[in-house]
């Protein structure tokens, strides 16, 4: 009554052969056959064409006979030829002295369940398509180690990685050596494990090494036990976005420099033009033009260290700063910074103490450089220090590095500043605040020496209010010398007087010049065009030409190599003089004829020394 009754299951009898011995109210149910219909028939009869025609009922007869059950799954066929997914289990029916006398039979109907899951298939198989076809995103999935475990066509073209080469390597890969050392890929992890989800912006390294700004989003993925089973983790390339973000800051940035510039140059000009309108009035012998003078000297200095500055910027976004290095000893550098700090911390009141190491400490570097770079990080501690403040500088050493200190009472740095202020135009106040402040470039411009000298400078605040300490660390030469420090004197030497050659298409720069020899008792001649210069060449007769290079028609290395083809009987040493100062100028010039390259303004003691050095070709 039990197996007749069962409507859930297919419940029927087989004899040796196959035939149909038994039928119950399920299998007419589910195979749509009464029992009259269908006893005596083969059961190969609920089997499709397909299966029948390999031979598989009889597979699954043989099958059950061997080992005494057999179970399968697959798609069987109704009275009325529609078909259903059915789970089948064959068992095997033997005598007690095991001979075979048929066989049972359950059938149940799983179509449902099929067609779920062919449903669920089909979906992710779709899903499947749709990330392995995306190429702006790389979507892939991590093991709970980290260990790639999937690779779309996104992840291929954004890290340069094929599917081979990446599955079954750490996902650390795509990160900077900076980051893992930090245990940033892990830390990532780590927030996902704990809130589900990280996300993140910043520098990932594709296979070839390059880097590319991306947006980075880890999720970790639970089974329904709450097991954690890995993690999705989706990769956006944000390097176009990123490169015009950084485009319009630095469009800003020119803004402000352009202002800053204007700002900057007008502050000397003022009095440098007052100061020339009131010597025009003054008589020759009144005491002001003293005075005067000394403005002038001061402005046009401030004007030149400008200059200097404009110079310095193009040589830093070139990465072409020069550096000529030799053994230098670390207290002439902190000596000389602190001369040139000097005005502007005597001008704010400022009290500066130095403590210099008890033994010379030798560095392999360039002076000059090494002294702006200390320059400028005492120049902005003064700067940003209220009047009266305190300026410390320590120097010490260990384990063959050199480290100064400077330290200030000054306003402090913001943490968001910390870092920033060794950007180029940057300082710690708003545009209308900078009064005296710069073109923003001092700290910029230190670092990049400190890390030619394959050292380091970087800043520390508590915050707001309550100062700054600046601390540059600089290796130490290998071979330390213990000799007493060389005082450096500069030694003036009579000359004898020269004819001297002044071409410069600024009338008043070539007048002022020519007035400047003609005080130190040379003999001199101006002209304004290098048409001009060849003609008095050779009617002068000149020992030196002082020849500006940027004139209108010849220009000034045209002309340097029209006079080295004059035949002369006395050598000529030609001097550029020139506002144009870039590595490939001072090329140029010497490979035009020039002996020296200055650069405006020309320091007088520099010129008076090379205008008396006849020693071959000595370029500047």
């Amino acid at each position: 009554m039990m197996v007749d009754q069962t409507r859930d299951y297919a419940l029927f009898v087989l004899d040796p052969e196959g035939r149909i011995l038994t039928w119950n109210a399920g299998a007419q149910r589910l195979k749509g056959f009464a029992p009259d219909e269908i006893l005596g028939r083969h059961f190969s009869t609920f089997y499709t064409a397909e299966a029948v025609e390999r031979g598989w009922p009889a597979e699954e007869l043989r099958l059950a006979t061997r080992e005494g059950r057999f179970e399968d799954e697959g798609w069987r066929v109704r009275k009325d030829s529609s078909r259903f997914w059915a789970n089948v289990v064959i068992t095997a029916l033997r005598e007690p002295n095991g001979k075979l006398i048929g066989f049972s039979k359950i059938t149940r109907d799983l179509t449902d369940r099929r067609l779920h899951e062919e449903e669920l298939r089909e979906a992710e198989e779709r899903f499947r398509l749709l990330v392995e076809g995306l190429v702006e995103y790389a979507i892939y999935m991590l093991d709970p180690d980290g260990t790639v475990a999937s690779w779309n066509a996104g992840a291929q073209r954004i890290k340069g990685y094929r599917r081979e080469e990446i599955i079954g390597r750490h996902f650390s890969a795509f990160y900077t050596d900076e980051d893992v050392d930090a245990g940033k890929p892990w830390e990532e992890l780590a927030t996902a494990r704990r809130d589900g989800r990280a996300e993140d912006e910043g520098w990932r390294v594709r296979k070839d090494g390059q880097r590319f700004w991306a947006r980075v989003v880890v999720s970790a993925l639970h089974d329904r036990d709450g097991h954690l089973r890995g993690f999705a983790k989706v990769t956006q390339d944000l390097s176009d976005r990123r490169h015009i973000q950084d485009l319009e800051k630095a469009a800003r940035h020119v803004n402000e420099f352009i202002a800053m510039l204007a700002h900057e140059l007008r502050n000397p000009l003022a009095p440098i033009r007052g100061a020339a309108e009131l010597m025009a009035r003054l008589p020759v012998n009144d005491p002001a033009h003293g005075v005067l003078r000394e403005t002038v000297e001061r402005q046009s200095a401030q004007l030149a260290r400008i200059v200097d500055d404009l110079v310095d910027i193009v040589r830093l976004t070139r990465g072409a700063l020069s550096m000529e290095r030799a053994r230098v000893d670390l207290a002439e550098v902190v000596r000389r910074a602190a001369e040139t700090a000097a005005p502007l911390v005597e001008a704010r009141k400022h009290r500066l103490d130095l403590e210099l190491p008890a033994q010379p400490l030798w560095l392999d570097g360039d002076l000059h450089r090494l002294t702006q770079l200390l320059a400028n990080v005492l120049n902005n501690a003064a700067r940003y220090t209220p009047p009266g403040g305190h300026i410390s500088l320590r120097t010490a050493s260990a384990e063959g590095w050199a480290t100064i200190e400077v330290r200030d009472t000054g306003r402090g740095i913001e943490p968001q500043m910390l870092e920033r202020i060794f950007d180029m135009f940057v300082q710690g106040r708003p545009v209308l605040e900078r009064v005296g402040g710069g073109l923003g470039v001092g700290l910029a411009l230190a670092r990049r020496i400190a890390e030619a000298h394959g050292g380091s400078l970087s800043a520390h605040s508590e915050g707001e209010g309550k100062g700054a300490l600046f601390t540059l660390r600089l290796p130490l030469a290998r071979a330390q010398v213990t000799e007493p420090r060389a005082r450096i004197e500069s030694a003036v030497r009579s000359m004898p007087t020269k004819r001297i050659l002044v071409v410069d298409d600024n009338v008043d720069a070539a007048t002022t010049l020519q007035l400047l020899l003609k005080s130190l008792g040379h003999e001199t001649c101006a002209v304004y065009d290098g048409v001009q210069a060849l003609r008095m060449a050779v009617e002068f007769r000149p020992d030196v030409v002082l020849l500006d290079i940027g004139m209108p028609g010849l220009d000034g290395y045209e002309v340097a190599r029209r006079l080295r083809a004059l035949k002369r009987e006395q050598p000529l040493r030609i001097i550029a003089v020139t506002g144009w100062g870039q590595d490939d100028d001072r090329t140029r010039s010497r490979e035009a004829g020039f002996d020296v390259h200055l650069v405006k303004p020309v320091d007088p003691g520099v010129l008076t020394n090379v205008i008396g050095n006849d020693n071959g070709h000595t370029l500047h």
